[in-house]
């Protein structure tokens, strides 16, 4: 309902004396279900007597959050106060000895704006943690009330108090009240030192001030009643209709009627008042004149149930206040009617708690409820590129120490006594005793239990122990089990420590050894006496559980930390037996580092991520042996989550870690919303009578220590009422969310029972089951969107008995309309369709995110609905599988738009999702244009979102997983649930129900943009022994011994085929011209992308057997073969033997730099001489770079020089490493090349020619840019010591010593694209078609190991004004430089006929690349058709040209600058 019943009551008690007659003994309470409210009989202590009724019941009360943490509170007495004298003419000053130097000082004096008192305290000396506990009186026989006006801060103490707390003002503190209400006639209070925990009284009692006496305004003038209450009732609803306590309805009446008093002070008569009142509230007349015709003698309460029963009958619709009142009189006339057939009301009370009563609900209403509400909110148009966060997280990598770790006396000891266990440990802690040390090593040896302790506390050191069958129990041991000179005692037995000395060491270590040969024994309590003092764990017994359940510490390597904050991960370890206490420990622990997490930036809070996710997957104990209060719990899960959103404000570059921190953790909040999880388990035992069995058990466990795994319990314990008591379903909950029998068995306070309930208690239980359930979620879900949503919006539907104290007001500086959003989405959040719930979703995170980069003392609070939303639109998204299963592409694509969107709200650095969803965008334009290439367009950005997430996946892998590995393997966590850490992080979130959404389109888009399920790169008939990798650049260098079918998940672009394998298959999608590509063509090797997972399931699933693979030009057909069939394959010659080649080597022919007209096959690769001989012989449209380059032998020279004596001297020594078999001497080698200096010839030499050749002389911009120039020449020689190059020349038996390599020399041209270009189409073999990719930037993105495919086309030789694209571009990144020199690698290595030589060594810019996020909705040559036709159309004719000139087919490289093709270099295409 947007109203409650109970505003409508009010709106009767305010405008009709007689219904103000009726209302002045009823019980006024409420039961709020939802957002719809109905009277229900609880809240007793809610009776309100005064004589005239002024119920205020609206919505969610909203009060403000507690700032302060409660203290014990202490029962005082009354005694003498000291009075201030009442002098109404002068102020008013009264002073207290406190106690010390503290001194409190009162004044009291009229307010300079209104006629309200003011008074102030001031404490001399005062801390900030003082705070006011106090309340006024109206009369000396009353009780507090709790005036209205209250200062900033102040909190209700179980709604007998007030409690304001003092500010700091130079060395006071200092506290101002103010006092508005003329019948409070005194002050009366405490003081309270909160960190002291201490009360400050007055002689025993309480302060007391008597305020001055002030005439009232009503003394001669009276104002009728009706027209008070009228203005109560606007008072209220300019209030925000919250719900009152009946002392605030008393302090709200009476200031409606100082307020008319006031204006009858100015003049206005009483008809005017009441004509300017009444004109306000129109509405009321007619609900006044509804209500006075429908007395009857049935209590209201009994009509309030009614009313709710036909409620629920109706499916709890939504009704507008007139309905609710039609209802809450149709609910009264059907207990008139058993009235009038002569039913007792106590017989009417027996038949509505049966439900016997006659409903009649109208069916239509119910039908409504039903329906799928077609409602769609309207979202707002913004600039997708308002979303784009560029903040980029930086690691700070922490330098591990080489040195080995200095080991304590108790950790040598643990050590030492490991390496000898003969069996399991089944449980190891060291625990902290100041600078001293405990250890507790349990083992099994021999199928015993043998327990070791150690310590190096002092001397002499006792044992006080005792073993349990049970966990927590202490009894005696059995005299058998007693090590020698032990003594026995009632419960227990004390074994005193002996001395055990290092050797060459001043350690002294004082131990014991106990045997338990008893397998029904589970664990050991003790405590220590040192000295005559106990020594015990905090406030508890010690506890070690050995019992064959536990769960064994595996004896593993943590690793040496590198790629984690380890400073941080060892001080966890350290602290985690006493984080096990409780939660209360885990949170202000995790609290204690944050500073340090911090520091180390996103490592650091890397180390806290992973500890806060093992807690919340339970592979760390909750709780241990100590009992703690929920609100402790909540105190300090409120002191973290403070913490965590002080760094999300001042750190924007971890926010996205820090959402997925305060997710692990929950919200938190004030005590009194932890404590109500301890009391109001008590209301409900008492309410329905089930006080006993399972709930009992809850009960002692909720008191000792509450936890996530009580809301699953709840929910359970919902569901099982609710399935007709199915007690199958109450274990189905339970163990969905990971929660078994033995879990509930484990609880320091077990539950053994199963719920046993009644069936008269249904409603009950399922009503304050379910408002205790939002109670446990406030606490402990920090992703559940409904207490999210309330924590933000304020306690306004709650009602009466549950969370009534709680004070929580609504954020401030919410926009317009969002609060109207929230409940959209409440109100849609189980809906069957859930598009508009998406649009909800989304729409509610965008109004939200400006607020989050806001300063806010609530940021965390609206940091906990985001995340709640962003989980909602998840659950949404995996209910809403059903909706799309026969839904139409365009739909798919409209829900992948909003998840990407959602995505994008989520992430740090979304500059890729924002392009993505642009691309989503403009695909959906599309379609609903009906271009023919929507399908097409839409595979490219599904394969580019799918990058994005690849891309986002691995870096979550790289940053948390290491630190999962070392704390795992530090804290004994279960191995596999180290080994999905980050797969179950990344499955956690909505980028998993985005993956879900691409596949379910994938197919669809193939489909129809006839893709098919393959694309085939080199199209070679293959038959061989199928082998599943998961990186092609793992097995690059492997040599299979025979024919192999690699399948790779993983193919970059720029790896070498492995000896011996004969396909590689992958799901990746190399460019068709990288050149991974070209080598598989050159080598005869099939390889080809498979798009469909299942085709590619089952071709892994063949792992070991022998297929045949046989090719087309868009599919590939394969099947299992015999072998007797692999000796008669296609292939099998060819994978027998490599041929071997032959190098020349080259020898220097005494220049160092040579101008193109220079270029001959002894002096420069193909490469250049094929450049140079394109000068002056294609189309003058076609442009060809100027060209130096210094020739073979340059670096043989340079090397040889008197300069470089030492660097040859040392490489000598590193090849002979290498011709040994040491493969690490590569990196070496190329790090030693780049120590060489250049002769001061060849820097003349080469200057002469460049400028000769009007090229830019890099040393005319300084020394620096020469070195730069430099250093790019010395990295394309040592690129002939890559491994990639190395391993390929040696597979085909080159000498790698006759590798010479000479040195292109061009000038980059800022190209705006980039292409590749074969004349002969290298998939099909057709010659009679050109096939060409283009990528934004340079080309590199292309050839080299960049993800995502080029743009590609073919184009018909006898028809090249016609290009036809068959795939639009997924690459993420394009790279641009400025105008610089690039220096190509030029081997002779690349002439070799058979060779695909090319690529494999490095060409190097002047320059370093920026790569350059690429927006391709607004490209050109993505957008604007006859644009694009006009460059693919050039580049087609460019490369027609030049196929014609050699005569043959042409591998083409080249660029495209304002629209101008320039060609860079052309080859014999392989």
């Amino acid at each position: 309902m947007s109203n409650t019943i109970g505003n409508n009551l009010l709106h009767q008690s305010l405008l009709s004396s007689n219904v103000l007659e009726q209302h002045q003994c009823r019980i006024n309470s409420s039961t709020y279900i939802g957002g719809n409210t109905f009277f229900h009989p609880q809240a007793n202590s809610l009776i309100h007597k005064s004589p005239i009724s002024t119920e205020f019941r609206g919505n969610r009360l909203t009060m403000q959050k507690n700032r302060l943490h409660m203290g014990k509170h202490h029962s005082v007495s009354k005694s003498p106060q000291a009075v201030l004298a009442a002098n109404t003419s002068s102020m008013m000053t009264e002073k207290f000895k406190m106690y010390g130097n503290l001194e409190l000082q009162v004044d009291v004096g009229p307010s300079t704006s209104s006629s309200s008192l003011v008074v102030n305290f001031t404490v001399t000396n005062g801390r900030e943690s003082l705070l006011l506990h106090w309340g006024a009186i109206k009369s000396r026989k009353e009780k507090w009330i709790l005036p209205h006006c209250r200062p900033v801060g102040t909190m209700v103490y179980k709604n007998k108090a007030l409690r304001s707390p003092f500010v700091r003002s130079g060395s006071n503190a200092v506290l101002k009240l103010e006092i508005d209400d003329p019948a409070i006639q005194a002050l009366e209070f405490l003081i309270f030192d909160e960190a002291q925990n201490k009360w400050y009284k007055y002689n025993g009692g309480n302060f007391y001030v008597k305020l001055p006496t002030r005439e009232s305004k009503s003394a001669n003038v009276s104002v009728p009643e009706d027209l008070v209450q009228v203005q109560a009732y606007l008072r209220w609803e300019r209030k925000g209709k919250q719900v009152y306590t009946p002392e605030q309805e008393k302090e709200e009446y009476e200031g409606a009627r100082m307020e008319l008093l006031e204006e009858i002070a100015r003049g206005t008569s009483i008809q005017d008042l009441r004509t300017k009142i009444t004109s306000k509230n129109k509405v009321n007349e007619s609900k006044e004149q509804l209500v006075s015709e429908t007395k009857s003698n049935i209590p209201d309460d009994l009509v309030q149930i009614q009313a709710f029963i036909r409620w629920e009958k109706a499916g709890k619709p939504k009704y507008s206040p007139e309905q609710q009142l039609k209802e809450f009189e149709e609910a009264r006339k059907e207990l008139q009617v058993e009235l009038e057939k002569g039913s007792s009301l106590d017989e009417i009370r027996k038949k509505i708690s049966k439900g016997d009563i006659q409903t009649n609900v109208s069916k239509q209403e119910v039908a409504k409820k039903s329906n799928f509400s077609t409602e769609r909110i309207q979202r707002k148009k913004r600039d997708v590129m308002s979303l784009l966060s560029k903040v980029a997280s930086v690691s700070i990598e922490e330098k591990i120490s080489s040195e080995p770790q200095v080991l304590s006396a108790i950790q040598q000891f643990a050590r030492a006594k490991e390496d000898n266990v003969d069996g399991p440990i089944l449980n190891k802690k060291i625990y902290k005793l100041g600078d001293k040390e405990l250890l507790v090593l349990v083992t099994k040896p021999s199928g015993k239990t043998k327990v070791d302790l150690a310590t190096d506390l002092p001397e002499p050191v006792v044992l006080h122990w005792g073993l349990s069958k049970r966990l927590g129990e202490w009894a005696a041991p059995p005299s058998t089990m007693l090590p020698p000179d032990s003594v026995s005692l009632d419960k227990a037995a004390e074994t005193r420590f002996t001395t055990i000395s290092f050797d060459n060491q001043p350690y002294k270590v004082l131990s014991l050894e106990i045997s338990v040969e008893d397998d029904n024994f589970v664990g050991m309590p003790f405590v220590l006496l040192s000295r005559g003092n106990w020594v015990k764990n905090g406030r508890a017994d010690f506890y070690v559980e050995f019992n064959s359940g536990s769960k064994e510490v595996q004896k593993k390597d943590a690793g040496d930390g590198r790629g984690t904050s380890k400073p941080l991960l060892d001080k966890i370890a350290e602290l985690e037996s006493e984080a096990q206490k409780s939660f209360m420990h885990r949170f202000n622990i995790a609290a204690d580092l944050m500073e340090q997490a911090t520091n180390a930036g996103e490592l650091g809070l890397a180390a806290i991520l992973v500890w806060m996710r093992f807690m919340a997957t339970r592979q760390l104990i909750w709780n241990k042996n100590y009992n703690v209060k929920p609100r402790e719990i909540s105190k300090a899960q409120d002191r973290l989550t403070d913490l965590l959103q002080n760094v999300y404000r001042n750190c924007p570059q971890y926010r996205e870690f820090l959402r997925m921190i305060m997710s692990t953790v929950g919200r938190g909040g004030e005590g009194d919303v932890g404590q109500r999880i301890r009391d109001e388990i008590l209301v409900i035992q008492r309410n329905n009578e089930c006080k006993g069995a399972m709930m009992e058990e809850w009960h002692q466990k909720l008191h000792n220590n509450t936890s996530p795994d009580d809301v699953v319990i709840c929910q359970a314990l919902i569901d099982y009422i609710k399935s007709d008591f199915d007690i199958s379903v109450y274990w189905k909950t339970l163990n969905d969310n990971g929660i078994t029998k033995e879990r509930l068995l484990s609880y320091d306070r077990a539950i053994h029972s199963e719920p046993n309930f009644r069936r008269d208690q249904k409603d009950g239980l399922l009503r304050d089951l379910g408002n205790y359930l939002r109670t446990l979620k406030a606490v402990h879900s920090g992703a559940d969107l409904e207490s999210a949503i309330t924590n933000c919006m304020g306690y306004r539907a709650e009602g009466q008995g549950f969370m009534v104290g709680v004070q929580i007001n609504p954020v401030s500086g919410l926009p317009s309309g969002f609060p109207e959003l929230l409940q959209f989405v409440l109100g849609h959040i189980e809906d069957k369709n859930v598009e508009a719930l998406l649009e909800g979703l989304v729409e509610a995170r965008e109004e939200l995110r400006p607020l989050l980069s806001q300063p806010n003392d609530r940021l965390k609070d609206l940091l906990f609905l985001d995340i709640a939303l962003d989980s909602a639109v998840r659950t949404a998204v995996e209910r809403g599988y059903e909706e799309l299963s026969n839904a139409s592409p365009e739909k798919i694509m409209y829900f992948i738009s909003l998840v990407v969107e959602n995505v994008a709200l989520s992430v740090n650095d979304n500059e890729d999702l924002i392009y993505c969803l642009k691309g989503w965008n403009s695909a959906l334009s599309m379609l609903n244009n009906r271009d023919d290439n929507w399908a097409l367009f839409a595979k490219a950005v599904l394969d580019r979102t799918r990058l994005a997430l690849t891309s986002k996946a691995e870096s979550y892998h790289q940053l948390l997983q290491p630190s999962a590995e070392y704390l795992g393997a530090r804290l004994g966590v279960d191995q596999w649930a180290v080994n999905i850490f980050t797969e179950e992080i990344i499955r956690a979130g909505s980028a998993a129900s985005l993956s879900s959404l691409l596949n379910r389109l994938d197919p669809i888009l193939r489909k129809t943009a006839n893709l098919g399920s393959w694309q085939v790169i080199s199209p070679v008939e293959s038959v061989g022994y199928v082998v599943v990798v998961d990186e092609l650049l793992s097995v690059q260098n492997k040599s299979y011994s025979k024919p192999t079918i690699l399948v790779a998940k993983c193919v970059k672009g720029e790896e070498e085929i492995p000896d011996g394998a004969v396909a590689v298959l992958t799901p990746d999608m190399p460019d068709v011209l990288s050149h991974v590509s070209v080598r598989a063509r050159n080598s005869k090797v099939c390889f080809a992308t498979c798009f469909d997972s299942n085709i590619l399931t089952d071709i892994q699933s063949k792992e070991g057997k022998l297929l045949r693979l046989k090719p087309t030009s868009a599919d590939v057909v394969y099947s299992e073969v015999k072998e007797d069939e692999l000796a008669s394959s296609s292939n099998s010659n060819e994978f027998s033997s490599s041929s071997s080649l032959t190098l020349v080597k080259k020898q220097f022919a005494g220049k160092y730099a040579i101008s193109s007209e220079e270029f001959t096959s002894e002096m420069v690769g193909a490469k250049s001489r094929n450049i140079a001989n394109l000068k002056g012989k294609v189309p003058s449209w076609v442009n060809i770079p100027t060209s130096v380059a210094l020739p073979f032998g340059v670096f043989e020279t340079v090397l040889s020089d008197n300069l470089n004596q030492v660097v040859a001297k040392k490489l000598q020594v590193l090849k002979r490493k290498l011709d040994e078999g040491n493969i690490s001497a590569l990196g070496e080698i190329r790090n030693m090349v780049l120590e060489l200096s250049a002769p001061p010839v060849l820097v003349k030499e080469l200057k002469e020619k460049m400028q000769s050749s009007g090229m830019p002389w890099p040393g005319d911009e300084g020394v620096q840019r020469w070195e730069q120039a430099w250093t790019a020449i010395k990295k394309v020689w040592a690129s002939k010591w890559n491994e990639r190059a190395y391993f390929s020349t040696r597979k085909v038996k080159l000498d790698h010593d006759y590798l010479c390599m000479a040195v292109l020399v061009q000038e980059i041209i800022n190209a705006d694209y980039a292409f590749v270009i074969h004349t002969t189409n290298p998939s099909s073999g057709d010659s009679s078609e050109i096939y060409a990719e283009v990528v934004k930037g340079l080309g590199e993105t292309l050839v080299g190991a960049y993800p995502g495919r080029a743009l590609s086309f073919i184009c018909k030789k006898n028809y090249l004004n016609s290009p036809q694209v068959l795939g639009y571009p997924s690459k993420p990144i394009g790279l641009f430089i400025r105008r610089s020199i690039i220096f190509r690698s030029d081997s002779n290595g690349e002439d070799l006929e058979g060779y695909a030589g090319a690529g494999l060594y490095d060409s190097v810019p002047m320059d370093e690349e920026e790569k350059v996020v690429v927006d391709y909705s607004s490209d050109p040559l993505i957008v604007d058709g006859n644009f694009r036709s006009s460059i693919l159309t050039s580049i087609a004719r460019a490369g027609n040209a030049i196929e014609e000139l050699y005569g043959s087919a042409q591998d083409i490289e080249g660029v495209v600058k304002d629209g101008k093709i320039y060609v860079v270099q052309t080859r014999p295409q392989m």
